[in-house]
């Protein structure tokens, strides 16, 4: 197993819609790399588009149950039209949280990597990771739906105290292009047109 390299906001295929696979065509090592990445990293869910792979594959972590998922092809069948609001981070947004409204329940219709369908009742926390890995696999970030007024830095005062800091998406674009791309043109920083 291995850990892989996570892309970061501004990366192109961050925002391209993962396409439908076969769970014959799929490598299971990709899959147990893609736990170990998730689990290494501190992450409660992790997108295959996050790794630069445009399967529509994600993995996360069932709280309560300290269970993990692997779901492909996974669609939000239904959803409650009660919402919570919390705050998000990700992994492809390292040091940055934000506040987001999600439905507090749905219903995901997936395969297991065996070809098997499963239907997952999800609430709460559980809900929430998979709205968030589901919007990965359809090209959108936590930041498209957020309250960009809740938008923060994350700094590092001691191993145990965090400090925030108000950030605008505009300098948290030209923060993370300069950190971790060439200089990509700022449009591969929009949400697709059909969100």
């Amino acid at each position: 197993m291995a850990i892989l390299p996570v892309i970061k906001y501004g990366h192109p295929t961050l925002r391209k819609m993962a396409q439908p696979v076969r769970p014959e065509e799929i490598d299971s090592r990709f899959i147990e790399d893609m736990i170990e990445t998730m689990l290494a990293l501190d992450g409660a869910g992790l997108a295959a588009n996050q790794v630069d792979s445009l399967q529509k594959i994600l993995v996360a972590v069932e709280p309560k149950k300290d269970m993990i998922h692997v779901l492909i092809n996974p669609v939000i069948a239904g959803y409650s039209e009660r919402s919570e609001t919390d705050s998000e981070g990700c992994l492809s947004l390292p040091g940055l949280q934000a506040t987001v409204e999600r439905h507090s329940k749905i219903v995901v219709n997936a395969l297991t990597p065996d070809g098997e369908k499963v239907e997952i009742q999800a609430r709460g926390l559980f809900a929430r990771i998979l709205q968030h890995e589901i919007d990965h696999l359809n090209g959108i970030l936590y930041i498209d739906r957020a309250d960009l007024d809740t938008l923060v830095w994350l700094r590092d005062v001691s191993e145990k105290e965090v400090m925030t800091e108000p950030a605008t998406l505009e300098e948290v674009q030209k923060a993370y292009n300069k950190q971790y791309h060439k200089a990509v043109p700022l449009s591969v920083f929009s949400p697709p047109k059909n969100t």
